[in-house]
């Protein structure tokens, strides 16, 4: 369990990591700096935020990365909660 616990945190926080990230692209065209400049930076940021976002996927496996990638989805923010097979069970 230890051994899992350690890449449970790790890839969480690759995926939190990767956020700050993503949102940094929209800034780079109000930078003053050359044009050129700029399309490699948004270039190198949207890969390594990639890069960073799928590695934590991966460390964190199939069932708590798509958990968690449902969290950031804004579309499930505001849809009420349904009762899972389990709890129905117990009902």
């Amino acid at each position: 369990m230890k051994n899992a616990n350690w890449k449970i945190k790790l890839g969480l926080a690759l995926v939190i990591i990767s956020i700050p990230i993503f949102l940094a692209l929209p800034l780079i065209p109000f930078l003053e700096i050359e044009t050129n400049v700029k399309v490699t930076l948004a270039t190198v940021l949207l890969i390594v935020a990639e890069v960073v976002f799928w590695s934590g996927g991966l460390l964190l496996g199939k069932e708590l990365f798509t958990k968690y990638k449902s969290y950031l989805n804004p579309s499930n923010w505001f849809k009420k909660k349904t009762k899972t097979t389990e709890q129905e069970l117990d009902d």
